[in-house]
């Protein structure tokens, strides 16, 4: 994940469009963070019945599906948005509101996943501290560090994010020289084997889903693109297919090197890949750096996930007086940021898998509505006369929509319960927040966000 840069504005306080496609495409793949393929290989691999890479093209294929749908909302409606922008205005305020909610969801969530990845990486490394001591300090450090508004400056995230990238392809490299005597058939393995089958494959898809998370906010820099109805779309689409070409390349290698589905750990099997790679010493500096770069982006998912939280208590979403203000002297949201760390720590509860596909649930939630606001464009646009593709607008995203809800109930049993709870918990708010659906739920301003706060980051 990483920051923006700030925002060009006019002196009307206009957005400046000037990013063009290649920027576009960049700073999607800078949201979606490749390296997390390393963290979360093990429990991709273990799921699929070691066919780590044939999950990621399954995930890829739904992924584009989506990606299209976003695409043609961000043709549509050329301005900052989101799903909570795109159902509020085509599904109506209350099925945005959800929407809205399952956002949460992720935001809420992915520290505690970021977290818990620092936690364990560190101690397959340095082993004399428990999971959970690393865990506590990781989160208070981070939480210190947002608490007293240090702000790591978007050029100091770029190298971080830098070095993690050097990493990869130091891995790629090492990699790629340990299997310069194998043969294809070896290769060929990693793709399919006897112990994988359909339902193993779609599962692993379902949690690999995780990596693609981050794509859908180029939907939200539209104000900030050269022609945006045309580079948008292109740039979502890209960014998902280039991705996930990274993402089956470097998965492909790691199962390549690591036959099978068998780790000592599943949740840190990239360090165990690193090690059978380019020994011991390789798989310390790389696990090094590749943490350096993760602390960053620990730093700013805690922050930007804070910062909606504080928007969503300034609109009303949430209650006023806790969520809306800011401590007097730091002028940070600090109650945002305990509650944050609080939920951080039930991640020694969790497995890595959960805690991933427990965050997709939300996302596949949110890519459903995507979906099928599509189809409500098309019937509403067949309505008023006009003529649009049958097969674009309404086959396609009935697809994205219908392979989005499968991946959903591949997830962990633990994780669909968690979710649908975590729904059940949204409708019962909303009724509350609206007298039993009598009046409209307070609209969110999710796109203000990216203009008056910085740094504004996506998490991952």
């Amino acid at each position: 994940m990483t920051t923006t840069s700030e925002t060009g504005t006019t002196p009307s306080g206009r957005l400046v469009p000037r990013l063009g496609l290649l920027s576009l495409v960049v700073f999607g793949l800078s949201y979606m963070a490749p390296a997390i393929v390393v963290s979360t290989f093990g429990v991709i691999a273990g799921t699929s019945g070691g066919v780590a890479p044939t999950a990621y093209v399954v995930a890829t294929v739904a992924m584009t599906l989506t990606a299209l749908s976003y695409g043609k909302l961000a043709r549509d409606h050329p301005v900052a948005g989101s799903v909570y922008t795109y159902a509020r205005r085509l599904l109506g305020s209350r099925i945005g509101f959800l929407a809205g909610w399952a956002l949460l969801l992720d935001y809420l969530f992915l520290p505690m996943v970021a977290w818990l990845i620092q936690a364990l990486y560190l101690h397959v490394q340095f082993s004399a501290l428990p999971t959970w001591a690393w865990l506590v300090l990781v989160i208070a450090v981070t939480t210190l560090v947002n608490a007293l508004g240090i702000v790591l400056a978007d050029r100091v995230n770029r190298v971080l994010l830098s070095l993690t990238s050097l990493g990869l392809l130091a891995l790629v490299v090492v990699c790629v020289h340990t299997l310069g005597g194998s043969s294809a058939s070896d290769g060929a393995h990693a793709l399919w084997n006897p112990a994988a089958s359909l339902g193993t494959v779609t599962a692993a898809a379902a949690i690999a889903a995780y990596s693609f998370l981050g794509f859908d906010a180029l939907s939200t820099l539209s104000e900030e693109v050269r022609d945006p109805r045309r580079n948008v779309p292109r740039g979502i689409l890209l960014t998902v297919l280039v991705g996930g070409g990274i993402f089956f390349v470097l998965s492909l290698l790691l199962q390549w090197v690591h036959p099978g589905a068998v780790f000592e750990d599943d949740s840190t099997a990239g360090y165990e890949v690193a090690i059978m790679a380019g020994g011991k010493g390789f798989a310390n500096v790389l696990n090094a750096v590749t943490l350096i770069g993760g602390m960053a982006s620990c730093v700013a998912i805690q922050a930007s996930t804070s910062r909606l939280m504080y928007v969503m208590g300034r609109d009303g979403v949430l209650p006023r007086r806790t969520f809306g203000a800011l401590h007097p002297r730091l002028r940070t949201p600090l109650f945002n940021l305990l509650l944050i760390a609080a939920i951080g720590l039930f991640a020694t509860q969790l497995s890595l898998e959960t805690a991933t596909s427990f965050i997709n649930f939300g996302a596949f939630l949110a890519f459903t509505l995507v979906n099928v606001c599509v189809v409500v464009a098309w019937a509403g646009h067949r309505r008023s006369g006009g003529h649009r593709s049958v097969l674009v607008h309404v086959v396609l995203p009935v697809l994205g929509a219908a392979a989005d809800i499968y991946l959903l109930t591949k997830l962990s049993h633990t994780a669909v319960l968690l979710g649908l709870g975590w729904l059940v918990l949204g409708i019962v708010y909303l009724c509350v927040l609206t007298g039993g659906l009598r009046r409209e739920p307070p609209e969110l301003h999710l796109e203000e966000t990216s203009r008056e706060e910085t740094p504004v980051t996506t998490p991952k």
